[in-house]
């Protein structure tokens, strides 16, 4: 199967890193001939190293990777299948021949728990100029298309996590200081942190400072800018700054942390594989309609009680109460009520296909009605 995705970088990097992941999944697992057109091929380099941004063409991981320009090369046609990422578009030259040629389209939809996601995945759009365009949800249940996950990554996860040894030269690779490596090795809690400027920050640390059980925070550089200010006060956890790190090390990096803040949708689904407490701080939306999408998981995610209420708080920061929140959720029984209910979350998500098998049989059946 010959297919193009198409990805615009609107915000971060959660757009390009779906993408990234996708065109690797389905070019890797699937066997695709994979095409990925990227608009911002800057933020790409950020998270996957080789990326050289400028260049009009080139080739990676055994994947063809355009520069979505506003005007692209003429030759390049679509074929079998042709992926919009979250609605993006095509360029209308691009569209000239998708009407000669009658692809597969697909436009691949957020990631919602809603329930009207499930009547909707898989419907087709007739367009006025003949074109059919499928509407693809990922999703949490049998009735969506499922999330993408690669193969053995179970077991690559299990075997890090059994390792004390790997995981202090993994993190040891990314630059975690040997102060850091020996207060976790004594038993301190692992946390990583990746959110939105609007996540309360302070709150956390604070929290953290006071628990019984000492930690140590892992945060990106240029995420919280307060942090180092915070974790300068007697008690607070030892902080270290990481490099951005291609998307396998990403995962490692979840796997080796007890607690993982995460934001958006790439980094999310990855702290759900960790199997892991994770604590979702999702993308901010006017009126609030976020908070209706993060309630419609919440109604799935089996977590305990304290940890829902960290998580809206987490999404809340301005009603003050993520301090109380950390500290109820972090109490010993509530904490490994919450670890237990992770592995249960990651179990029964693994046990379904995931998104790139579900679109590749979902796309091969509509190429074969073409």
């Amino acid at each position: 199967m010959q297919a193009d995705i198409f990805c615009r970088v609107v915000d971060n990097y959660g757009d390009i890193g779906v993408c990234w992941r996708l065109a690797r999944r389905l070019a890797h697992g699937c066997g695709w001939d994979v095409r990925l057109w990227v608009d911002d091929l800057a933020s790409f380099a950020r998270i996957q190293p080789g990326i050289v941004p400028g260049t009009a063409r080139q080739q990676l991981a055994g994947i063809d990777i355009v520069h979505w320009t506003g005007s692209p090369d003429p030759g390049l046609a679509a074929r079998d299948v042709v992926i919009e990422a979250f609605a993006c578009d095509p360029p209308e030259a691009f569209l000239d021949s998708m009407r000669s040629t009658h692809p597969a389209w697909i436009n691949l939809e957020y990631l919602s728990a809603e329930s009207w996601v499930e009547s909707c995945h898989g419907l087709p759009s007739q367009r006025p100029d003949g074109l059919v365009k499928h509407f693809f949800f990922p999703g949490f249940n049998a009735a969506t298309g499922g999330l993408l996950r690669e193969p053995g990554l179970s077991a690559e996860r299990d075997a890090l996590q059994a390792s004390a040894d790997a995981q202090t030269a993994f993190l040891r690779s990314l630059g975690v200081g040997q102060d850091l490596l020996l207060r976790r090795h004594d038993g301190a809690r692992t946390v990583s942190l990746f959110c939105y400027p609007s996540a309360p920050v302070a709150e956390l640390v604070s929290a953290l400072s006071a628990d019984p059980r000492p930690s140590v925070l892992l945060a990106p550089e240029g995420v919280a800018p307060g942090l180092e200010a915070a974790c300068a006060a007697p008690g607070a956890p030892l902080l270290a700054r990481l490099p951005f790190v291609a998307q396998p090390d990403f995962d490692r990096l979840l796997w080796c942390c007890d607690l993982n803040f995460v934001r958006g949708e790439d980094s999310f689904v990855r702290a759900a594989w960790a199997a892991r407490p994770l604590v979702w701080q999702i993308y901010p939306q006017d009126e609030n309609i976020h908070l209706e999408k993060l309630e419609a998981w919440l109604a799935r995610y089996p977590a305990p009680e304290t940890a829902q209420a960290l998580i809206r708080a987490w999404n809340q920061p301005e009603t003050g109460q993520a301090a109380d929140a950390i500290a109820c959720a972090l109490a010993p029984a509530a904490w490994n009520a919450w670890t237990e209910a992770a592995r249960e979350w990651d179990a029964s998500q693994a046990a379904r296909p995931d998104l790139a098998e579900n679109l590749a049989v979902f796309c091969a059946e509509l190429v074969k009605k073409r």
